[in-house]
């Protein structure tokens, strides 16, 4: 069920206390949910903080960036790296410091009473004296099989990351609302024209984000259409797009390099309703603005679980670094480990 270093090439050291077993009686220092950049990089730090972290890799393994291609924007990488490839080695890393790896995601949660009681597929449980949660938000799709298919073969659900590969071509955008008009409107810095495609004969966007769209010569507009079925291959990227009119039923063929979906994210953490404190779109609010820790104690949230508004990878990686020291601290002022004392008049985050 658990695996200690999956490809890593390294033991743990000899003579290492093995790790909590993770029952009631003997719970895991901390649990990560998710495998994403969040919970890899909230696995380092815990595991070189001597925490031992069990990580529970999540529906997702390997997040957002397992489904995409090449990553041009993250630090360290001057030539790029293939998302697939940088999730395996951060994998690896933490691996090579201790982290155990669950397959498996987290179904129910029990966050009522410590060790809180997790439970992984239904049937596996889990207890542990703290939670960090990297669950992430999975991008909603169109649900159709072209899709799937050509993901991050030319079809994007992140203009950021995406972008700058369609310098130069014709492309478009699904949606409807702010996030589709934003990410409209930031594509044009690349595409030779950029044409939004909504199912209504209305946007939902708020007039300033629909101002500024129409507003651009490069943007053009078609209403009350779907797109019944991307065109393409894996080798050669999109061609085309095979749209119906809701209206007439009619099917037209609509020639595009790429497509962007912005139909928003939905976050992974449907567990924790009604004992996390969630935003009415479903994502865990934080305590304080420098703080991953949320409104139960020994519970952290980091990643795309947290974040509706940058969604990068660094920017997860960087929470997921904040809510494996704010959990050490956590851990240690509670006297669960013994690391080391707060500093002299050094005052408990609020």
């Amino acid at each position: 069920m658990t695996s200690k270093n999956p490809g890593s090439g390294h033991a743990p050291a000899s003579g290492s206390p093995a790790p909590p077993a993770g029952t009631r009686g003997d719970p895991r220092h901390v649990v990560i949910l998710g495998s994403g950049c969040a919970g890899l990089t909230a696995a380092v730090y815990a595991a070189r903080g001597n925490l031992h972290p069990l990580l529970v890799n999540g529906h997702e393994s390997g997040g957002q960036l397992s489904l995409t291609t090449e990553v041009e924007n993250f630090p360290g990488f001057p030539t790029g790296i293939m998302g697939p490839e940088l999730i395996e080695h951060m994998r690896k890393q933490a691996a090579r410091f201790g982290t155990e790896y669950m397959a498996g995601s987290a179904t129910a949660a029990d966050l009522s009473a410590r060790p809180f009681r997790l439970t992984v597929d239904g049937k596996h449980e889990v207890h542990t004296r703290t939670l960090i949660i990297a669950s992430g938000a999975s991008a909603r799709m169109l649900g159709i099989e072209s899709e799937k298919r050509l993901l991050g073969r030319g079809l994007s659900t992140c203009a950021t990351c995406d972008g700058f590969f369609f310098r130069g071509h014709e492309i478009a955008v699904v949606g409807g609302g702010d996030s589709a008009m934003e990410e409209a409107t930031f594509l044009t810095k690349f595409a030779t024209k950029v044409t939004v495609v909504h199912r209504r004969e209305e946007l939902r966007a708020s007039k300033i984000m629909q101002d500024r769209a129409r507003g651009n010569p490069k943007i053009e507009f078609i209403f009350d259409s779907t797109v019944d079925e991307v065109i393409g291959t894996k080798e050669g990227g999109i061609t085309s797009l095979k749209l119906r009119n809701l209206k007439t039923d009619a099917i037209t063929d609509f020639a595009t390099r790429g497509l962007f979906v912005a139909i928003g994210h939905t976050p992974n953490t449907q567990a924790y309703a009604g004992q996390l404190e969630l935003d009415t779109r479903g994502y865990i609010c934080l305590k304080h603005p420098h703080s991953t820790a949320t409104n139960i104690e020994g519970v952290f949230a980091c990643g795309d679980a947290v974040d509706h508004v940058y969604r990068q990878a660094v920017t997860a990686a960087g929470t997921g670094c904040m809510a494996a020291l704010d959990c050490e601290k956590w851990l240690t002022h509670e006297r669960i480990t013994e690391r080391w004392d707060l500093p002299e008049g050094e005052e408990e985050r609020e």
